[in-house]
């Protein structure tokens, strides 16, 4: 499993029910569902991401987040998940108060676009970045949404969101206690729990 979800899994109390948005291939879902016998559903929009799905025994339901989540009722998910998903929102504020009205606790992860390589290749080739780990041009991207750590928090503090748990990590989904230093600059992913 990807490092970022071990991560996740450990937030994940067993038996509970949890909501996965842009699912992808439901790595997550199958493994929580086999290793903490939780009931998992997955929304995801990509038609072989859906086969995968299917194939791994994963429920899944055939939805575009960013047309909202209003058939989905009120505190139905003990967890909701989205990874790697927020900045390609049109508006990941509006999904985050969805996600948080529909479970009792989320999680989100991110990429930090103040990462110092952005800001590096921002500020010596004054284009925007290109990398491994962020393989678009500007006019190609799915983000859409740029946002840092700061910007996030600050979301928080606006939508009165507490956040329960924070870890960054490189792009690898790896710890470094030099990264605990200055977040903002030397994390590349954020992995967030909040809860109202």
């Amino acid at each position: 499993m990807r490092a970022d979800l071990e991560i996740i899994n450990e937030w994940i109390a067993p038996g509970s029910r949890v909501l996965d948005l842009g699912c992808g291939e439901g790595e997550l879902l199958a493994h929580l569902t086999s290793e903490k016998q939780v009931t998992g559903y997955g929304l995801e929009i990509d038609h072989d991401n859906l086969t995968a799905c299917i194939e791994n025994g994963v429920n899944v339901i055939e939805k575009d987040i960013d047309d909202g989540l209003t058939s989905i009722g009120n505190a139905s998910f003990d967890t909701v998940v989205m990874t790697q998903a927020l900045q390609s929102m049109h508006r990941p504020d509006l999904i985050v108060d969805e996600m948080l009205r529909i479970g009792r606790e989320c999680i989100v992860t991110f990429p930090n676009f103040a990462h110092w390589r952005a800001r590096g290749y921002l500020a010596f080739r004054g284009k925007m970045p290109v990398s491994k780990f962020l393989p678009y041009t500007w006019y190609n991207t799915p983000n859409i949404h740029f946002c840092t750590f700061k910007d996030f928090e600050q979301l928080c503090v606006d939508r009165n969101i507490e956040i329960l748990e924070r870890t960054v990590v490189d792009h690898q989904h790896r710890h470094h206690w030099w990264i605990k230093l200055w977040p903002n600059m030397l994390g590349e992913i954020a992995i967030y729990r909040i809860t109202r």
